[in-house]
C-alpha cells in the first residue's frame, strides 16, 4: 500500500509515494495553471504505471489555488460577491484599520475591496455586546437584497453583523433566508468561519472565504472526480494553513483555511526531520520555481500566528499590515520572497539589475523551455553558467534550449 502526497506549485507539480516497506517514488511534472487538477492527474497517471489504483491508501494534497486566485492569476478570476451587514456598516471592509502599508508614499492606494460597494447590502438589525437583541432582524430587507443579487449575477455572499460572535441568531437567520430564496448562492456567515470579536477582521475573513468558495469547491470536486476516473478510491485530504489536514467537504465550506496549504506542508516536513535528528530549534527553507519561504520550528513545533493578511505585499519577508485582506485563522508563521527557478531578472530605470517579484511560472516558463517565454530567469542563467544538465531536466523529459 502507498501513501501519496501531491503538491502543486507555481511552476511544477510534485508527487511523492511512500510504500509500507519504505519504497519512495518521486514524480515531477509541469504545473497547469489554467486547470491545476490536470497536473495532479498527469503525475498520478505516471505513478499508476508503477502501481495499481487499489494500492493507494490515502492521497494528501497541498495547493496554492486559493492564494493564486486572490493574486489574480489568469484563469482563476474571482466571482462577483456580495456582503450583507448591519445598517451603517457597509464600508467596514473598505475603511479597515486605516493602516498605510506605505507610510510616505504620496501615491498610496488601498487594497481594492473584494466586494464592490454596489453589492454591499445594509439591513436593519442590532445585537448588543452582551448578546442582547437591540433591534430585530428585518427579514424583508434580506429578501430584497437576495432578489437584487440574483438580478445582478452575484455568485457568492458573505454575512457579517455586529457582535454575532456573541449571539449568532441574526446571521444564521439571514443565511437561512438566502439559502431558501437562492439555493445556488454560496453563503458564508462570519459567526461560523470566525466567531471572534473585532468586526473588521471577522467580516474580512468571511468575505475572503466567500470569494474563494466557488473556485476552491469546484476545484476540489473536479479533483475528486479525476481521482475516481483513474480508479483511485482512497480518501483525499487537503493540507491546511495550520499544518493539519481536512476533507474535501470541509475545505469546500472553509477554503480560507487552505490559503497557505503548500508552504505549511514544507514546514511540517522540516519539523518531522528536526525531531528525527534530535534538534529542537530549526529554521526551515523551501525554494520552488516561484517563491522561497522560511519558517521557524521552536522546541520541536512550528510557530504559528492567529491572523494573516492574504494577497498582501511582502517587505523583508513579512506581509505588510494594511496591504492585503486580514484572515482570522491559525497559520504556520512564514516569511517569503520572490526567488525561484522561474523568477525573472530585469533592469530598473536606474540601470540596476533586479530579480523578482514576477515569475515566468509554468506557462510560458523560462526562455530556455522554448514555450514562448522571452524574459531571462534564474533557470536560464544557471543553464548558461553550466550549472544545469540540459539533458536531464525533469529526468530528461523536459527539453531546454
Amino acid at each position: 500500500m502507498y501513501r501519496v502526497g501531491v503538491d502543486i506549485g507555481g511552476t511544477f507539480t510534485d508527487l511523492v509515494a511512500l510504500s509500507e516497506d519504505g519504497e519512495l517514488i518521486n514524480i515531477k511534472v509541469s504545473s497547469t495553471p489554467l486547470a491545476p487538477e490536470k497536473g495532479v492527474v498527469e503525475a498520478l497517471r505516471e505513478f499508476l504505471a508503477k502501481a495499481r489504483p487499489d494500492e493507494i491508501e490515502v492521497v494528501v494534497h497541498a495547493t496554492t489555488i486559493a492564494t493564486n486566485a486572490l493574486l489574480g492569476q489568469r484563469g482563476l478570476e474571482l466571482p462577483k460577491a456580495a456582503l450583507i451587514t448591519t445598517k451603517g456598516f457597509r464600508d467596514i471592509i473598505e475603511i479597515g484599520r486605516q493602516r498605510r502599508h506605505r507610510l510616505y508614499d504620496l501615491f498610496f492606494t488601498k487594497p481594492r475591496p473584494l466586494v464592490e460597494r454596489r453589492y454591499r447590502y445594509e439591513v436593519a438589525e442590532r445585537i448588543g455586546p452582551r448578546g442582547e437583541v437591540i433591534a430585530p432582524l428585518n427579514s424583508r430587507e434580506v429578501e430584497d437584497a437576495v432578489e437584487d443579487m440574483l438580478k445582478e449575477g452575484v455568485k457568492t455572499v458573505a454575512i457579517g453583523f455586529l457582535n454575532s460572535y456573541v449571539n449568532p441568531a441574526h446571521e444564521l437567520e439571514a443565511k437561512r433566508i438566502v439559502k431558501e430564496k437562492a439555493p445556488s448562492l454560496h453563503v458564508t456567515a462570519s459567526c461560523e468561519i470566525s466567531p471572534e470579536y473585532r468586526e473588521y477582521e471577522r467580516i474580512s475573513t468571511a468575505v475572503v472565504n466567500s470569494v474563494l468558495k466557488p473556485i476552491v469547491s469546484l476545484y476540489v470536486r473536479k479533483l475528486e472526480d479525476e481521482l475516481r476516473s483513474l480508479g483511485v478510491k482512497a480518501p483525499l485530504y487537503v493540507m491546511q494553513s495550520n499544518g493539519g489536514m481536512a476533507s474535501p467537504e470541509v475545505v469546500s465550506e472553509a477554503p480560507v483555511t487552505v490559503v497557505e496549504s503548500g508552504p505549511a506542508a514544507g514546514v511540517i516536513a522540516a519539523a518531522f526531520y528536526s525531531k528525527a535528528l534530535g534538534i529542537s530549534n530549526v529554521i526551515s527553507f523551501d525554494m520552488g520555481g516561484t517563491t522561497a519561504k522560511a519558517g521557524s520550528i521552536f522546541r520541536g513545533a512550528p510557530e504559528q500566528v492567529t491572523e494573516y493578511e492574504v494577497a498582501g505585499e511582502v517587505h523583508k519577508g513579512r506581509v505588510v499590515k494594511g496591504s492585503g485582506y486580514p484572515v482570522r485563522f491559525p497559520f504556520i508563521d512564514l516569511v517569503e520572497c520572490s526567488a525561484g527557478g522561474g523568477t525573472i531578472a530585469w533592469v530598473d530605470k536606474g540601470s540596476a539589475l533586479r530579480v523578482g517579484p514576477v515569475s515566468a511560472g509554468a506557462d510560458p516558463g523560462p526562455a530556455c523551455y522554448g514555450q514562448g517565454g522571452e524574459d531571462p530567469t534564474i533557470t536560464d542563467a544557471n543553464l548558461l553558467l553550466g550549472r544545469l544538465n540540459p539533458r536531464y531536466l525533469l529526468g530528461g523529459r523536459k527539453r531546454v534550449y
